[in-house]
């Protein structure tokens, strides 16, 4: 499925205008439960018309080019995420880069020429909470009103919850730095996950007799310090997947508090092989216990094993 670099190339990168596309319109991060929702309602609409699902985001996310130094972690990276709203049904993936150009575009001028113009929009797909133009003074309500002479319908998904709780980029966030994953994924539908490469470690998990391998994470944000249970999938080409126990700390049992750095570690169960320079994916199912300091290298090998025998229980 085609993701597009901006509106001004869907003719060149589609070889003609999109086909009365139904556009759901959002940041998309993480692309929980609520982000699902605007995306199945513009499938059932595009395919009322016979058109697209088209799912219109922006790169990059407009609190960190607005305030880069104010602006939460991002809980997918922008590749992830395409992959994401692929999976959820969007036929195209529009990124609109967002840029002070960009960021100057008056309410007006967004649904007139960037929707309705530029992108040929037959129906927009929106939350409840949907701002948009300069200074964010549009809404749900100025957009209904703007895109109706249009032609554009337009519809206003209210908001999801699951368990009582609303679904949210910013909740999910704050389960994720809790270290409180059971919650994050309830929200998000799925395991909160990272991505990264091997990278070479120490070789201590190796002389415990528990191997493990080293992540260099690729994203913005981190499960809070601790021991989980999750699933190691590789991303090379094998796309195997294994029950892993996975390790976010400074190894405390070793070593000087000052030389101590944040490390991602996981073991993958009953794995055989090398891994040095693959590509994971790390779902977190679980979280376990916390980090700790163990006063004899013995302690912390059966706290180690505990945490295998667990997540075996919880994985398998």
């Amino acid at each position: 499925m085609p993701t597009v670099a901006g509106r001004h190339r869907i003719a060149a990168e589609l070889g003609g205008p999109l086909r009365a596309p139904a556009v759901a319109i959002g940041n998309f991060d993480g692309v929980h439960l609520g982000h699902r929702a605007l995306l199945a309602e513009a499938r059932r609409l595009a395919c009322l018309s016979g058109g697209q699902t088209v799912a219109l985001t922006f790169d990059p996310h407009p609190a960190h080019f607005l305030a880069p130094s104010l602006a939460p972690p991002m809980l997918s990276t922008l590749g992830r995420r395409i992959e994401l709203l692929q999976e959820a049904g969007a036929e195209v993936v529009l990124i609109e880069p967002f840029s002070a150009d960009f960021a100057a575009t008056s309410a007006e001028a967004f649904v007139e020429r960037v929707l309705a113009k530029d992108i040929g929009t037959r129906h927009v797909v929106v939350g409840a909470d949907f701002s948009f133009g300069q200074h964010r003074r549009g809404n749900a309500a100025l957009l209904a009103s703007l895109a109706g002479p249009l032609g554009m319908g337009v519809s206003i998904v209210p908001p999801v919850a699951a368990s009582g709780l609303l679904c949210s980029s910013t909740k999910i966030r704050e389960f994720v730095l809790e270290g409180r994953v059971e919650g994050a994924n309830l929200l998000l539908g799925r395991p909160f996950e990272i991505d990264g490469t091997v990278v070479a470690g120490c070789g201590r998990g190796q002389t415990l007799g528990v191997p493990t391998a080293n992540l260099a994470p690729e994203g913005e944000i981190l499960p809070k310090p601790g021991v989980y249970a999750g699933r190691a999938c590789r991303l090379d080409g094998e796309h195997s997947c294994f029950a892993a126990a996975i390790s976010i700390g400074t190894n405390p049992t070793f070593g000087q508090e000052s030389d101590r750095e944040l490390t991602v570690e996981t073991h993958l169960l009953d794995f055989r092989g090398e891994l040095l320079g693959c590509r994971l994916r790390l779902a977190f199912v679980a979280r376990l216990r916390e980090q700790r300091r163990f006063a004899k290298v013995e302690d912390l090998v059966t706290a180690i094993e505990r945490d295998i025998a667990r997540t075996r229980e919880i994985c398998t």
